[in-house]
């Protein structure tokens, strides 16, 4: 569904925990959504997507963003792939943050980089520049168990205002396939980031059969 106001500029990371079905349906629903959105893409995500969707990018950023482009489609300008240490991106600079940052999946590596400060990355600096600038920053955490040192990095982003979202999907919409799973956690993202979804209707919203 295109959205009515100016497009939302989202930023969004896929690093290289399990779970990159996730990041590649927001990405679908961000494009759907009408949002000009920033990608950027890890080298572990790169080995993570080829594993678990066969979808195998590129080297080059600019290779993957005309693929990407083409598979979903995304309009002329509206999807922008960039490096890993391409600092003169956008994302690196609170003269062009984004209106929110979405890290989907998050490796607790990087929830660690981020809880530090240590900037060694574009994904990390674009985190890090959200922060600063106060824009929502939401991260999409897949390990278990979760270690006390994990647990620790977490709650410190929650109190510096990011919002820890681990993908960890409800079952009240009775789902009948890995996609609608899936789709559950980009419509809980996609509602944090105020975007309009018809994935999962709101609790209460539909008619769960005994009506």
């Amino acid at each position: 569904m295109k959205q009515d106001k100016a497009a939302h500029h989202i930023a969004l990371a896929w690093t290289g925990a399990s779970g990159i079905q996730y990041g590649v349906r927001l990405l679908e629903c961000l494009l759907e959504a009408g949002c000009q959105v920033s990608l950027m893409v890890s080298k572990p995500a790169q080995v993570v997507a080829s594993m678990e969707m066969d979808l195998v990018l590129p080297a080059r950023p600019g290779d993957i963003q005309t693929m990407l482009a083409k598979k979903f489609p995304a309009l002329p300008g509206q999807l922008m792939v960039f490096g890993r240490e391409q600092w003169t991106a956008p994302p690196a600079s609170g003269s062009a943050v984004p209106d929110a940052m979405v890290i989907c999946p998050c490796t607790t590596a990087t929830v660690s980089a981020v809880a530090t400060g240590a900037s060694r990355s574009l994904i990390e600096r674009a985190a890090d520049v959200v922060l600063k600038e106060g824009r929502k920053l939401l991260l999409v955490v897949r390990e278990t168990p979760l270690s006390t040192i994990h647990l620790e990095n977490m709650l410190r982003l929650s109190r510096a205002g990011a919002v820890v979202m681990p993908a960890a999907p409800g079952f009240y919409h009775r789902p009948q396939r890995v996609s609608d799973l899936v789709d559950f956690m980009v419509a809980r993202v996609m509602d944090h980031l105020g975007l309009a979804q018809s994935l999962v209707p709101p609790w209460g919203g539909a008619d769960d059969g005994d009506g």
